[in-house]
């Protein structure tokens, strides 16, 4: 069985923000790549997009209206990041998960033993996505490294 790296980014991230150096990683190693979508808009944010949909819908503005309901019910993945990694010669695959960061990460390990470092995308560490403690809690129990991407920096925990 190959090993892979699990590369973890948020929904909401709009392109491969530390995708390429996941690909570089497991190039670097020969290792393949599991890419995690967690789907975990916070609440208020859900509430002030489908207040927004509301409003737009009020106004006869149903196309905007649609885009701000889809994006609150989280339906956007990006396919793409799979075929890149292939192109770049990486075995790739994606999975996504929905609610908290640190329980979706713990899952995806207990499913997949083949797996052997955690990546997070810089949109996981920044935002306030995963606050210090969910991250102190998930270095504790993942049992693999976690490396955490900043925008302009590489951090190890």
């Amino acid at each position: 069985m190959k090993k892979h790296l699990l590369f973890v980014t948020c929904q909401s991230e709009a392109g491969d923000d530390g995708l390429a150096y996941a690909i570089d990683l497991a190039k670097t190693l020969q290792e393949g790549l599991t890419i995690l979508v967690v789907k975990a808009k916070r609440l208020g944010q859900r509430f002030e997009d489908l207040m927004s949909a509301v409003a737009f819908a009020e106004e006869n503005d149903h196309e905007t209206a649609r885009e701000l309901a889809r994006s609150s019910e989280g339906q956007e993945v990006h396919p793409g990041m799979v075929e890149q990694c292939r192109n770049m010669g990486i075995e790739a695959g994606m999975t996504t998960a929905h609610g908290d960061l640190v329980p979706a990460i713990s899952t995806a390990l207990r499913n997949s033993r083949a797996v052997d470092m955690v990546i997070l995308s810089p949109s996981i560490t920044r935002d306030g996505n995963v606050s210090a403690k969910q991250l102190q809690r998930l270095v504790r129990t993942a049992s693999r490294p976690v490396v955490t991407i900043a925008r302009n920096q590489l951090q190890i925990a």
